[in-house]
């Protein structure tokens, strides 16, 4: 039977951290918000759908930040609300592609998938870092993915190029804002267990004909396997971001953290 992760934690390590998870009402970003806040942070999240109930609405902003104008929202609340940010982590991300390889991929699936996968977090950024500088401190987390070394050709060709592309911008970004006291790393998750994972399963079942299973079962053999046996809880990836963007990580900047079960096969 698979067990939850249990960890023990310092319940005011955060306290009087202002900090902004984009995603932050399912899986590894529900997660997230729940770790920091665990800690003593104040943490405001977002999603396109509406607020659940287990929120404040204080501590919620329902908007796109796949556009432009979702991402100014975001931003204005976030320094109107919290006064300011001393931590951002970019969870936001996903796939809608349909299987086909890149010929199923039309325009709007890759302006869409660049815009939410990669274009959210620069936007934010750019909004919010300024702010940043001007305090002299901060911590940035990407979260980024695997696929940008180990892309399922199937089903992820624009994810991984938008990721692969976030991972080299958040590289970028480190090399500037490192000796303005503000600390960039990215987290590259594997397969998680979330239902945004087994909604892609679905779809690539009903593409395929075939049943969830072997669909899971085909998503497996294209990553090679995961030694430990198993994706990975949101949990755990929460755990590891909370690590980054904590003091004990003050030497850690212009990072990737690969958090997969051990599967990609290379160094």
């Amino acid at each position: 039977m698979t067990i939850l992760p249990k960890f023990t934690l310092d319940d005011e390590e955060f306290a009087g951290k202002r900090v902004l998870v984009t995603g932050g009402t399912k899986g590894a970003g529900e997660a997230i918000v729940q770790r920091l806040s665990a800690a003593g942070a104040t943490v405001l999240t977002t999603a396109r759908s509406a607020i659940p109930e287990t929120l404040s609405p204080q501590l919620f902003v329902q908007a796109d930040v796949s556009t432009l104008a979702g991402a100014e929202t975001v931003a204005a609340s976030a320094l109107e609300r919290l006064g300011g940010i001393d931590i951002i982590v970019h969870n936001v991300g996903g796939s809608k592609s349909p299987g086909g390889g890149f010929a199923g991929l039309t325009e709007q699936i890759w302006q869409d998938e660049l815009s939410l996968n990669l274009l959210a977090a620069v936007r934010l950024d750019r909004l919010l870092v300024p702010r940043m500088i001007e305090q002299g401190s901060g911590t940035i987390v990407h979260i980024s993915s695997i696929q940008r070394r180990l892309p399922l050709h199937e089903s992820t060709i624009a994810y991984a190029a938008a990721k692969a592309a976030l991972s080299s911008y958040s590289k970028a970004l480190s090399k500037e804002l490192g000796p303005q006291g503000i600390r960039v790393n990215t987290v590259a998750p594997g397969w998680i267990h979330t239902t945004a994972s087994e909604a892609m399963v679905k779809r690539l079942a009903a593409h395929s004909g075939s049943d969830e299973e072997t669909a899971r079962q085909g998503i497996m053999d294209a990553l090679g396997g995961i030694p430990i046996g198993r994706p990975a809880w949101p949990q755990e990836i929460a755990e590891l971001v909370a690590f980054l963007v904590s003091d004990r990580a003050g030497a850690i900047h212009g990072a990737e953290y690969v958090i997969d079960g051990g599967t990609i096969p290379t160094v």
